[in-house]
């Protein structure tokens, strides 16, 4: 049996910016120690709302450096060094485990994709040259590359490959997936409306956006269903749909980010080519956030 990476709510980190653009190293520490106190099972650095495609080599590095130091191995630390060139995300995720990140999540090819095979060649050649855990990330609507169960089902022989980042928002390819390979591939929500459906499945948790602003909550969203309080996790899942919903009313991370900043939390601005709501949505946010109590 494969070990576990982890259970529960693993926060999708923003990687906080000063105003000219620049990676504000303090606050970023600032942010970790705040998913701790508020029960974040694992941080995420460096993900899609880490705004990873926007960092340079150095900044990427100093990222999962300064989350891993700062986490002090008070929970799992997993770093986004996935790429649409095979040779680069191993080289990041070599240095990753260098830096002492515990795995990593490795997105599926973006613009260039590639078949199926190249698929299994590409996830295996990674996971040949490090000695920690990787999860699949499955995201379609943003990659234009979809990972059929077929290939899941030859990557889940790989001892290296542990789970997957389940995002293309279809319940009933999950539902496959946990079939075909749910014994040897954990499965996190990639999609904070889809925890419970997903943990019904048999789903470990999820990697989340929300946990940015509601990380107790969606912590105890996993823990209350891992306990077997399946009608109190289902309730809260409910009663925050309408935060995450809103969370999602343009590319991610941008209404995170202006959300963070509305509760006083200054993780700046994203990087272009991504920039604020507009004011339609500004105040959409706004009212959600009110009704939500964190403004």
């Amino acid at each position: 049996m494969k070990n576990c990476l982890f259970t529960g709510a693993g926060v999708a980190l923003v990687t906080p910016m000063h105003e000219d653009g620049s990676v504000n190293y303090e606050k970023l520490k600032e942010l970790v120690n705040w998913q701790i106190d508020n029960k974040t099972d694992a941080i995420i650095a460096c993900g899609t709302t880490g705004e990873s495609s926007t960092l340079d080599d150095k900044e990427h590095r100093k990222v999962i450096e300064e989350v891993v130091k700062e986490t002090n191995g008070k929970v799992p630390v997993i770093a986004g060094t996935g790429s649409n060139n095979t040779q680069y995300a191993i080289e990041l995720s070599k240095e990753a485990e260098n830096l002492g990140a515990d795995g990593v999540l490795i997105v599926s090819p973006y613009y260039n994709k590639t078949s199926q095979l190249g698929l299994v060649k590409h996830y295996s050649a990674i996971a040949d040259n490090i000695n920690i855990p990787l999860i699949i990330y499955d995201i379609p609507p943003r990659t234009g590359c979809k990972i059929s169960i077929d290939t899941f089902k030859i990557l889940a022989d790989h001892d290296n490959i542990v789970g997957v980042k389940a995002a293309s928002g279809v319940i009933s390819d999950v539902a496959t997936l946990a079939a075909e390979c749910g014994d040897r591939l954990d499965i996190y929500s990639g999609n904070d409306d889809q925890i419970v459906p997903i943990m019904s499945l048999g789903g470990k948790g999820v990697i989340s956006v929300i946990s940015n602003v509601f990380p107790k909550e969606t912590h105890d969203i996993c823990q209350l269903y891992l306990d077997g309080e399946c009608h109190k996790s289902t309730k809260m899942q409910l009663d925050f749909i309408d935060l995450v919903h809103t969370l999602f009313i343009d590319v991610n991370p941008i209404p995170v980010k202006d959300a963070m900043n509305m509760m006083g939390m200054e993780v700046g601005p994203c990087r272009l080519p991504l920039c604020s709501l507009d004011k339609n949505k500004m105040e959409i946010l706004k009212s959600c956030l009110k009704k939500y109590k964190l403004i």
